[in-house]
């Protein structure tokens, strides 16, 4: 029995934005005949170190474990923006996966990374390159947006060559715009057809 392949699609989201867009990533991924994604996030982390977050979310995805990235075949990576860098929460996972590096399991997958900020410049690109900055480190390859996608050429809201992305408005009350979700899709759909490429 053939069984699909698997992308990880792993995000943070406090508001809802970057959980939106993973669906999205992951809606593209499953256009492509073979692959499926794998959808999983991270937990909070706190200021006050006696604080815990239950083994398992209340709702959405579950926690990402260092299997999951060991399994999939390629890796999406969302964050909203903090100060134009990816949110603790995140960079406190990849800061775990030193066992993996050592191991050099990450090497030559592919990967992918996106973004939702409050405002049109709130860090969104300097975000989507301290997402890459780990990935790299761990010798997986990135695949970013290309401008054979009409819409980065006609957005006006979000959306890079370097990764999807959502400008979602201070009070978190901008939707996902037709053009963001259309670059979701598509980079997910690209993410999976490179990383198939990539595992035969």
């Amino acid at each position: 029995m053939i069984t699909d392949k698997e992308i990880l699609v792993l995000y943070y989201s406090q508001r809802g934005s970057v959980r939106q867009m993973a669906q999205l990533i992951a809606r593209g991924v499953e256009q492509v005949p073979g692959t499926r994604a794998r959808l999983r996030t991270v937990p909070k982390v706190s200021t006050t170190t006696e604080a815990t977050e239950p083994a398992i979310p209340d709702n959405g995805a579950p926690y990402a474990t260092l299997q999951d990235l060991e399994e999939c075949i390629g890796i999406a990576v969302g964050s909203p923006t903090r100060f134009g860098n990816m949110a603790a929460a995140m960079k406190y996972f990849w800061d775990g996966t030193g066992s993996l590096w050592t191991r050099h399991a990450l090497v030559g997958k592919p990967a992918s990374v996106f973004t939702a900020s409050s405002t049109m410049h709130g860090g969104q690109e300097s975000t989507l390159l301290t997402m890459m900055l780990p990935l790299l480190h761990h010798g997986m390859l990135i695949v970013g947006i290309p401008y054979s996608e009409t819409e980065l050429n006609t957005t006006r809201q979000g959306g890079t060559p370097y990764g999807a992305s959502h400008v979602a408005g201070l009070a978190n009350d901008q939707p996902i715009s037709d053009a963001e979700k259309k670059l979701c899709i598509a980079l997910g759909k690209r993410l999976a057809e490179t990383a198939l490429k990539l595992a035969t």
